[in-house]
């Protein structure tokens, strides 16, 4: 692999973690036994590398060493093997582009000279240090492709105009909602599926086989018992006869956020990436209706309706609580602006066309 050098300048003499950070410090090194923690230096160089700005400087190296009594030059060798860790400065939105087969042949080369265009070279960073960009190997995310990265979110399904468009933004400092950027759902077929429509074959219907093709006849008993009457077949049970499974809401971790006090309407909570109808009806089911009882959401709320929802870490990465804080001011997000203009297949209430 290619030689990797970390910047010895750019870093400065120093570095901290956040005091934010240390809960989850604590949670990485709790998993591991006593005079073992060393087996957390990835997560914490991560969080190294998220509390310096994007990228990794010696300091935070030494920071890492020194919270797992490493030597410097044992951590040095992780931080330089893998390539998750950047070892010189980042703008605040770093672009990560596939430049692998399957995204190739579907225009990544385009996509490259966009980011040539409005970036510089690769990891150049752009003046106001809001962008920077590298090629990077195959992100796993090919039947959307070409894709990229920007922080820790997919943007798929690009053109070098939409790709334009998103880095105008970004460097503009207007938020861009990730996912795919054509017409379709997450990876399904593009302007709706074409195949697998009977909902038969996923429905449990077909499911009443009673007995299997070309068994052997079995030899008869010497002293045969009486025949059991059989009792009719049942019909198997369907999806909409099964019961959503109960959760105890006592072994929940974090703190149950406040249901809704008062007589306020309710807001349209599809508006917010990542909640649909579902979702929605699980929220109003806890007395959540509005995006300004979500965006007082605490840590603590947020650990306790993603162990509700079993949504471990979706909440904070999809920013449901920035994006409700938005929405409650009376400001748009680029996901709410495609709800609102009926371009998001799971926004739509039932019926709607």
């Amino acid at each position: 692999m290619a030689l990797r050098r970390f910047d010895m300048e750019a870093g400065g003499d120093s570095f901290a973690f956040k005091p934010e950070t240390e809960p989850t410090i604590a949670f990485w090194l709790g998993k591991y036994p006593e005079g073992k923690q060393r087996s957390a230096v990835i997560p914490l160089l991560w969080l190294a590398q998220k509390d310096n700005n994007g990228w990794l400087s010696e300091p935070a190296m030494r920071a890492v060493a020194d919270r797992l009594e490493m030597p410097y030059i044992r951590v040095y060798e992780v931080a330089t093997f893998y390539t998750m860790f950047r070892l010189q400065p980042v703008g605040k939105h770093h672009v990560q582009l596939c430049g692998t087969t399957p995204c190739m042949l579907r225009g990544a080369n385009d996509l490259k000279k966009v980011c040539e265009k409005k970036i510089g070279k690769k990891m150049a960073v752009t003046d106001d240090q809001r962008l920077s960009w590298e090629e990077v190997e195959c992100l796993g995310a090919c039947v959307n492709a070409p894709m990229v990265q920007i922080n820790d979110y997919y943007y798929e399904d690009l053109t070098p105009e939409s790709l334009g468009e998103i880095l105008d933004k970004l460097k503009n400092g207007v938020d861009v909602a990730p996912g795919t950027f054509v017409d379709r759902q997450k990876s399904a077929p593009e302007g709706g599926a074409t195949t697998l429509k009977d909902a038969g074959l996923y429905d449990g219907s077909r499911n009443g086989v009673s007995t299997l093709p070309n068994l052997p006849e079995a030899a008869p008993a010497s002293d045969p018992k009486p025949e059991a009457k059989a009792e009719p077949d049942k019909a198997p049970p369907t999806n909409t006869d099964r019961e959503e499974p109960k959760v105890d809401e006592a072994e929940i971790e974090g703190d149950k956020p406040e249901a809704l006090q008062g007589d306020k309407p309710a807001d349209d909570l599809k508006r917010i990436s990542g909640i649909g109808p579902k979702n929605e009806d699980q929220l109003n089911a806890l007395g959540i209706y509005t995006f300004e009882q979500i965006a007082a959401w605490t840590p603590d709320n947020v650990k306790w309706v993603e162990g509700y929802l079993s949504f471990r870490g979706r909440i904070g990465r999809e920013d449901w609580v920035g994006q409700a804080k938005k929405l409650a001011s009376g400001a748009e997000t680029e996901f709410s602006k495609r709800v609102d203009a009926g371009e998001v297949e799971s926004s739509r209430e039932e019926g709607d066309e």
